[in-house]
């Protein structure tokens, strides 16, 4: 039926019932199962979960390898949900904000029996949505009468590449780089808008200087001497002035994609001592959440083939070139080490590959 949504319409309820608190529906062939967030779970909906069977949390091996609960299925843990057991020890489970002063979670049953194709279905599903990484599952029987709750297949949970359609662009006068475009593109799936910010008259025939920008609230916004964020932003603007023309790619991944809630939560961990990747690792996270596809899809939509690219990150070259644009060069940028960050910089050059 043309008014029914599409799989990329309902993927996007699902991430936002998700975060209301209301399970969701995943089926995969004939099987079936009931999912929720872990963080928004309430104990009535829980309650009503263990109705259907044996309720399990669904960690990543990253969380499970924090809490010593085994791993069976190589990226996931399948965690039985004790009797006794309610949301708060869910919740301690899913986040680590009092694992040093609450260290003991078990003992934990593991799962090893079984497809876990759903399960690793519900932990892309939580994901997307920027909540902690870790689901409430429960297999459900063949007539389960849930019809009314949005359902979806472990296959639409893997979300294809994001169209960008242009909505609007304006003229802008900016402190740093002169006067410029602001391009205002939104995802076909319902997401939020990224943005292109076109500098001076930069020719489409050959390369750009180009900047892929993360955003980052704290560090653009607040100045936060925590990260090279807002320097870095500032730098390439000032390059692009100097050059005359540039276009910088604002791609609203805060975060490196895990969004600026689970943010605060890395850096309350990185308050206790962990660096920025172990941080993410105890949330249940990688290293790096992000998606430069958008990048190179919003070069495309701009007319542009080929950039110098304004980066330290030899990874976002690669997946930009792997998205069908040539990098002519790699044009380091190197600003914005402060006291505060020293160690910082020094993680993402040690694990994360950055030239630094």
């Amino acid at each position: 039926m043309l008014l029914s949504p599409s799989p990329l319409e309902r993927l996007n309820r699902a991430r936002a019932d998700l975060r209301m608190g209301l399970p969701v529906v995943l089926t995969d062939g004939t099987d079936a199962a009931l999912v929720a967030a872990s963080e928004t779970l309430d104990e009535a909906r829980l309650a009503a979960m263990r109705g259907f069977g044996t309720v399990v949390v669904v960690l990543t091996a990253h969380r499970a390898q924090t809490l010593k609960a085994r791993v069976y299925d190589g990226d996931l843990s399948r965690v039985v949900l004790p009797a006794e057991a309610g949301v708060g020890w869910i919740e301690a489970l899913a986040d680590p904000a009092e694992d040093l002063t609450h260290p003991m979670k078990g003992p934990l049953t593991s799962q090893r029996e079984g497809d876990a194709g759903l399960h690793r279905a519900a932990i892309r599903l939580v994901k997307s949505a920027q909540l902690l990484p870790a689901a409430v599952l429960v297999p459900l029987p063949a007539a389960h009468g849930l019809d009314g709750l949005t359902s979806l297949t472990a296959g639409e949970t893997e979300a294809p590449e994001t169209r960008l359609d242009p909505v609007v662009a304006a003229r802008l006068p900016m402190q740093l780089a002169g006067v410029g475009r602001l391009h205002v593109f939104r995802p076909q799936d319902g997401g939020i808008e990224h943005y292109a910010i076109e500098i001076g008259r930069p020719m489409r025939d050959s390369p750009v200087l180009a900047r892929l920008h993360s955003a980052c609230f704290t560090g653009d916004v607040l100045g936060s001497l925590k990260c090279d964020c807002g320097p870095q932003l500032h730098a390439a603007l000032s390059a692009m002035q100097t050059e005359g023309a540039g276009v910088l790619l604002y791609l609203n991944q805060e975060g490196r994609g895990i969004g600026l809630a689970n943010k605060m939560r890395a850096y309350s961990l990185q308050d206790q001592g962990f660096d920025t990747v172990e941080a993410n690792h105890r949330l249940g996270f990688e290293d790096d959440e992000r998606d430069f596809r958008l990048g190179a899809e919003l070069l495309r939509r701009l007319g542009f083939e080929q950039v110098r690219l304004l980066t330290n990150n030899p990874k976002k070259q690669a997946m930009l070139e792997s998205g069908g644009i040539k990098v002519t060069e790699r044009v380091p940028l190197k600003v914005g080490l402060t006291e505060e960050n020293a160690a910082y910089l020094a993680t993402k050059a040690a694990k994360s590959g950055h030239l630094l």
